[in-house]
């Protein structure tokens, strides 16, 4: 089930994520064989550091607290999601803009990945997962094969996946997943005595507020 859970939420998060567009620019400089090689070396390396945090902090936290942080690290996962987008405009453009001659492509192709990762929305869900399921190993595997499948559509289909669904909805259903998880997660760990109508009236009012602060009206205004 650890497996299961860190591969599917990885594989939304980076749906549209700007991993993929380092994929594609990437691959049209490289072989593909290169850079699945160095997408793989990045990702096992950062899942791997999560994992290693993740594990930790669960073995010193109560499960109760563990649970009730992930429920809004999935919230922010979601409502970070909303306000990516123009973060993303100009990545292709850069992507693998080191000195690859020097470093060789799957180097370079690694180290891109690395340092575009380092820190993002994936990394740190996997940390929450492993600090969550207590399987260190099967979130691992599970985190790390989201993240190629979703980089080797990217690769491979993105382009054609883009014609017929606009990066935008992609990214909103991925934020939706997110949001929809964190609540489902909170519900399950808050004692009832808190889930007053008052209470519950606030939170929502609240989420929907920011989801309109960070992303329609940001949109809208553009």
């Amino acid at each position: 089930m650890a497996l299961l859970k860190a591969f599917l939420f990885v594989l939304v998060a980076e749906m549209g994520d700007k991993t993929q567009l380092l994929a594609m620019a990437c691959a049209s400089k490289y072989k593909l064989k290169q850079v699945i090689t160095g997408v793989f070396a990045a990702t096992l390396l950062l899942n791997a550091l999560a994992v290693l945090i993740g594990t930790y902090l669960g073995s010193y936290i109560k499960f109760e607290y563990v649970k009730f942080a992930a429920a809004f690290l999935f919230i922010g996962f979601g409502l970070w999601g909303l306000k990516e987008e123009e973060e993303e405009e100009n990545v292709e453009g850069e992507a693998c803009s080191l000195k690859e001659d020097r470093f060789g492509p799957i180097i370079t192709v690694g180290t891109t990945f690395f340092l575009a990762e380092l820190g993002d929305k994936t990394q740190i869900m996997t940390l929450t997962f492993a600090a969550q399921e207590k399987a260190p190993i099967l979130v691992l595997i599970g985190a790390t094969l989201g993240m190629i499948v979703a980089d080797t559509l990217g690769i491979a289909g993105g382009t054609l996946i883009s014609k017929y669904l606009p990066e935008k909805y992609i990214k909103l259903g991925a934020a939706f997943i997110f949001i929809v998880f964190g609540i489902t997660t909170l519900y399950e760990v808050l004692p009832v005595k808190h889930l007053t109508v008052t209470n519950q009236v606030i939170f929502y009012v609240v989420l929907i507020l920011l989801v309109y602060l960070i992303g329609f009206r940001r949109k809208n205004e553009k």
